[in-house]
């Protein structure tokens, strides 16, 4: 099972710039897995995403339906956002270099992958990619 931040989850249903190797490698897993946070903020995506133009309020609902069996058919494993994962993330965050940028959603990702035994978390973040050493994690991006 592999990691997907918010970034890879919205590549796999938008067409973005190099959505292609992403969907490459989510075809290639055992299965795609995230906090589930990730579900909210690729919400987020569809609405900013009709909000410019990018897509028709329309593509966004189907975008939703398709996403939707795809969890009914196990393609997403979701970690849940608990009392107990939010203390391990202040926790982390109290730890970390005070001079490393970390956003609180990036580390709420990197401590849920961190939690259910993954070694590696993949996105196009460049931020939360630079952190994922701090939280043991390889951070991996596909997109050159």
């Amino acid at each position: 099972m592999i990691y997907f931040d918010t970034s890879y989850i919205a590549k796999c249903y938008l067409n973005e710039p190099h959505a292609d190797k992403v969907r490459q490698l989510a075809m290639r897993s055992d299965g795609l897995a995230c906090s589930y946070l990730g579900r909210v903020e690729f919400w987020s995506v569809l609405n900013r995403h009709v909000r410019e133009g990018r897509i028709a309020s329309k593509q966004a609902q189907a975008i939703r339906r398709v996403f939707v069996e795809d969890e009914v058919n196990d393609v997403w494993h979701w970690f849940p956002v608990t009392s107990d994962l939010m203390m391990k993330v202040c926790g982390a965050l109290e730890h970390l270099p005070l001079d490393l940028f970390v956003r609180s959603a990036d580390a709420i990702h990197l401590v849920s992958a961190t939690e259910h035994g993954l070694n590696q978390i993949y996105s196009s973040d460049t931020h939360l990619l630079r952190c994922a050493a701090c939280f043991g994690l390889r951070g991996c991006n596909v997109i050159p």
